[in-house]
């Protein structure tokens, strides 16, 4: 929700990401990374963030607060849900990394053995077409 809210926020004020950055003391891609769900600004950066667009933490979160520990945890669980999603994507990445790998190295495998037998033809080939044109000679 809050990744949400942000955006908006920043739109409806006319601000780009760099702009909010520069008065947040972040780079652009903090405010990405917050925009896109990747990560979530600590509870010192969100007053500040809601003191910008002069609006309570809650309204920023999108959940009602009562106080700094509710808003501890409220962090806490989003930072656990994307923990959660990370761990999902990077999964999902090495399981693929790995079943390319195994196409890769049966391809290899079905390269070298088609070059080993074609090999092996060749010259049993060669002594043929040289023995027979040493009986035409003859």
């Amino acid at each position: 929700m809050f990744n949400k809210n942000l955006k908006i926020l920043r739109k409806t004020k006319g601000f780009t990401q760099a702009e909010l950055a520069e008065r947040l003391n972040v780079v652009r891609q903090t405010i990405s990374k917050w925009e896109d769900g990747l990560s979530v600004p600590d509870a010192d950066m969100l007053v500040k963030i809601a003191e910008i667009f002069e609006i309570s933490v809650d309204d920023l979160l999108g959940v009602e607060l009562h106080d700094q520990n509710d808003i501890a945890e409220e962090l806490a669980s989003i930072k656990e849900q994307l923990e959660i999603k990370n761990r999902r994507s990077h999964c999902i990445w090495k399981t693929l990394a790995i079943v390319i790998g195994a196409v890769i190295a049966v391809n290899i495998l079905l390269f070298i053995t088609v070059m080993t037998s074609f090999v092996k033809v060749v010259p049993d080939q060669q002594s043929v077409v040289a023995d027979s044109g040493m009986r035409e000679k003859k």
